[in-house]
Parts: structure tokens; C-alpha cells; sequence
């Protein structure tokens, strides 16, 4: 069951990431100042299901759940925006949308699973 907090972690970390390219810290041609405050703030929200896994092991799945589900409606926007040209349309970006939208809904799909099931991790 503990195999959700690395995800979360893994899912934050990613989209802190792709942040710190967009304001171009990492690499230089691909900043982009809304993209990098949508994955900030994404980043941040998974960040939070992060931490209230541990502060409140009874709200684990829900945390998970609700963090998880927030990212992928935002990555979703992410996607919206690359197809109709108003967000960037690297071919990074839309390798990094394509997977990290996987990791979403597995993650997603898994915490879902264990909330039905009534577990915590």
C-alpha cells in the first residue's frame, strides 16, 4: 500500500520540474509564463496530498484522490490548450503531457481503488 506516496511524490516532483523549465531555469527556449504557473500550482497541490498522507493517515486515499484528480483536470487544460495553439507546442511538451497523464489516471485509478476497497496506505 505504501506504493502511493512515492507516486504522489514522483507526480509532484514532475510537474515542479516542468515548471522550473517553463520559467526557464532548467533549459533556456522553452519558457512559458502560464504553463509554468499551471504545473507550479499543480505541483504544489500534489505536494499537499504528499504531505497529508503522513499528517493524516486517515485522509491518505481521499488526499490521494482529490490531489490526483485536481492535477489530471489540470493537465487535461494543458492538453486543451497545446491542441488549440495557445499553449506551448513543443514536441517535450507533448511528450511530457502524453506521460505524465498515464502516471495521473494510474495513480489516480489505484487510489481509487483503495478508497473503494476501504484501505489506507
Amino acid at each position: 500500500m505504501k506504493i502511493m506516496r512515492p507516486i504522489l511524490m514522483l507526480q509532484a516532483t514532475a510537474f515542479l520540474a516542468a515548471a522550473l523549465t517553463h520559467f526557464g531555469v532548467w533549459v533556456d527556449g522553452y519558457k512559458h509564463r502560464q504553463a509554468a504557473n499551471a504545473e507550479s500550482v499543480i505541483g504544489c497541490v500534489l505536494l499537499i496530498g504528499w504531505i497529508l498522507t503522513l499528517v493524516r493517515p486517515s485522509w491518505a486515499t481521499r488526499s490521494a484522490v482529490g490531489a490526483q484528480s485536481f492535477a489530471v483536470f489540470g493537465t487535461m487544460v494543458g492538453i486543451f490548450t497545446i491542441v488549440v495553439g495557445v499553449g506551448p507546442r513543443t514536441m517535450p511538451d507533448i511528450v511530457y503531457h502524453a506521460c505524465i497523464l498515464i502516471l495521473l489516471l494510474s495513480g489516480l485509478s489505484f487510489s481509487i481503488y483503495l478508497w473503494k476497497r476501504g484501505r489506507e496506505f
